[in-house]
């Protein structure tokens, strides 16, 4: 502990001062009592002044942690939640005194803080932004008689960022960041739950999408809080993913690529935070593939970034291996940046480009020098980067046959078809310029069009190499022809290029499958998430999922069992496609299947006779299996 104690005096000024005005908290912390002095930190106050005691209380945390996590007596884990806990605190602590000015004596309701990043992970930085959306209630915020209600709410919003932001001879407590809240050019900073609700549920952008993964309520009435993120859970995890929102969540971490190419040259001055195999690279990794799978499986809504990388692996998305990879690459990340905040209390994320100032950070850290700290770094951000790019993709030759769109020209689009391996090229062209002119229902609008071009070349190279190409073409078009919408299904092919060469593989040997697919085009889902290469269930499995559905209405529980069994036999179609299954273990799949069918179906009729005729005495029912059942 001293000499994390000796290395902050030494290379941090922010430290330095700290250590200065705070002999009483060293003093704990040289006898290795972190959880005493942050004991002592949190309760520490200034008579009578709620502002001046919630900034001594930040100068307590920050020189406690500081030293604790230097010491290495704490974990990133526990370094970011006490961090983040903190600021929960200081938001409800600022809030109250805001409440008091406005409205004396009234409790703090109907205003509620919806942490987003860090602070709504519990992952803070150790000196960062928070990014808050606040909304208020109307009916409950309590108010002086005559103030409108939303006049009211912004008042208090603003005494409550102006309490956590401004500097005074303590410091600050927390910089607020309200843009996130929607069109911050224009919107108040404080939301009407209503009017946030309505605007979440029928306008919100891809990224604030990704931005509510790691949304909770913080601070303020929590009830209204969590009434609000309980409300837009259905835009947050969207049970059939809109892959062309995906396309612009990544098209987002591209652009964030783009603006901060400076720092993407690694060394000094590196940004630790945008540069490529960086710390949003990892925390996207892992939020893309939430936003894929996390609509049907809620294990996957982790917040925190280390568990939904351990989540994903645990689906089967990634590899383990990859996923504890990320995940120890996050931890090196994040400890790191929070040592270049401790150097001066600021909210960085580069590296520094003076040499000496670069030596001092890694010296905070307890290594040599500068070039110590850049070999540690540089390994952790190639084998970031290069996870990342397998995410995004790069568009590569090789999975579009070197071709980045298929041209109007008819005479050149009929060449390019016959050197893809079709053999009718004027077919080919007859069916892309009847797509093209919108003649298919699902292609008449500019969204449907602008996806069909991005799927276009690798859609027309994996068809190229099937056996018979102009007869797969022909089962796409009757596929895409049956389907309500293809904007979705186009926008998901672009973006996993295996799905479709698994979907190709279909088309060209199980035309009943492809049926069946342009019929309930939600069966893509299986494909998505892979679940169609599970194995085939046990009997009591397939027994449940039929059970699951409504047995008070006939009608509806055979709708119910066609589904069910509908999609097992897709899966097991698919899976007999790819090989990837004994056949004889298949038909053992699809004997179970008939079995537990008749089963529920038999059990349905027989309560549906009883029900109208009462049950025969010693009377029974057999269905007596021949042939290959």
């Amino acid at each position: 502990m001293k000499g994390a104690l000796t290395r902050a005096a030494t290379n941090s000024p922010f430290l330095s001062g700290l250590i200065e005005r705070h002999p009483e908290l060293v003093a704990q912390l040289e006898a290795g009592d972190c959880d005493g002095a942050l004991a002592a930190a949190l309760t520490a106050q200034v008579e009578s002044d709620i502002v001046a005691s919630i900034r001594k209380q930040r100068q307590g945390v920050a020189l406690v942690t500081a030293i604790a996590d230097l010491a290495g007596a704490w974990d990133l884990t526990r370094v970011t939640h006490t961090l983040s806990d903190f600021a929960d605190e200081a938001c409800d602590a600022a809030l109250g005194a805001a409440y008091a000015e406005r409205a004396p004596g009234e409790p703090v309701a109907g205003l509620a803080v919806i942490a987003l990043g860090k602070l709504g992970s519990h992952e803070l930085n150790y000196s960062s932004d928070i990014d808050p959306i606040l909304i208020f209630d109307p009916a409950t915020l309590p108010r002086r008689q005559r103030d409108d209600p939303g006049e009211a709410a912004v008042r208090i919003a603003r005494r409550w960022v102006e309490i956590l932001s401004q500097r005074t001879g303590d410091g600050h407590v927390l910089r607020v960041d309200l843009r996130l809240r929607p069109t911050p050019e224009v919107t108040p900073i404080v939301l009407p739950i209503d009017a946030a609700i309505s605007y979440y549920e029928s306008q919100a952008l891809a990224w604030e999408q990704a931005a509510f993964i790691r949304a909770r309520a913080s601070a303020g009435d929590k009830a209204l809080g969590c009434y609000f993120l309980d409300a837009i859970q259905p835009f947050i995890w969207r049970r059939s993913m809109d892959f062309g929102q995906i396309r612009r969540i990544r098209d987002i971490s591209q652009r964030i690529r783009s603006a901060y190419a400076g720092g993407q040259a690694f060394g000094p001055g590196f940004d630790l935070k945008r540069g490529r195999g960086g710390i949003r690279e990892v925390e996207f990794f892992a939020q893309v593939q939430q936003l894929i799978h996390g609509g049907r499986d809620t294990a996957l809504r982790a917040p925190d970034t280390r568990d939904a990388l351990a989540a994903l692996a645990s689906a089967g998305h990634v590899t383990r291996s990859v996923a504890e990879n990320m995940a120890q690459h996050y931890t090196v990340l994040r400890t790191i940046e929070h040592r270049l905040q401790m150097i001066a209390d600021l909210q960085t994320h580069s590296l520094p480009r003076d040499l000496a100032a670069l030596d001092a950070v890694a010296r905070l850290d307890g290594m040599q020098d500068g070039a110590a700290l850049i070999a540690i770094l540089a390994p952790v951000i190639t084998e970031v980067g290069a996870a990342f790019d397998t995410l995004i993709g790069n568009g590569g030759e090789g999975e579009q046959g070197g071709i980045a769109h298929w041209p109007r020209d008819a005479a050149a689009l009929s060449e390019m078809a016959h050197a893809s391996g079709f053999a009718d090229g004027d077919a080919v062209v007859r069916r892309i310029e009847e797509w093209r002119s919108g003649t298919l229902r699902v292609l008449r609008s500019a969204a449907a069009q602008e996806a069909l071009e991005a799927v276009l070349p690798p859609l027309m190279h994996k068809i190229g190499l099937a056996n018979a190409p102009d007869k797969v073409l022909n089962q796409f078009d009757q596929l895409i022809s049956g389907m309500p919408s293809a904007i979705n299904f186009f926008n998901l092919l672009a973006a996993r290029l295996q799905l479709l060469q698994i979907l190709v593989a279909v088309l060209g040997h199980a035309p009943t499958l492809a049926e069946e697919l342009a019929t309930r085009p939600e069966l893509i889902e299986g494909l998505i998430d892979a679940s169609v290469f599970n194995v085939t269930p046990p009997p009591s499995s397939l027994a449940a999922a039929m059970a699951a559905g409504p047995i008070d209405d006939m009608e509806r529980q055979l709708d119910h069992v066609r589904r069910v069994v509908g999609d097992y036999r897709f899966a097991y179609g698919v899976q007999l496609v790819e090989g990837v299954a004994d056949p004889l273990v298949i038909a053992r799949g699809y004997a179970d299947l008939a079995d537990a069918a008749l089963e529920s179906l038999t059990s349905a009729t027989v309560r549906n006779f009883e029900r109208a005729h009462g049950r025969i005495a010693d009377g029974e029912l057999l269905v007596l299996a021949l042939g290959r059942l």
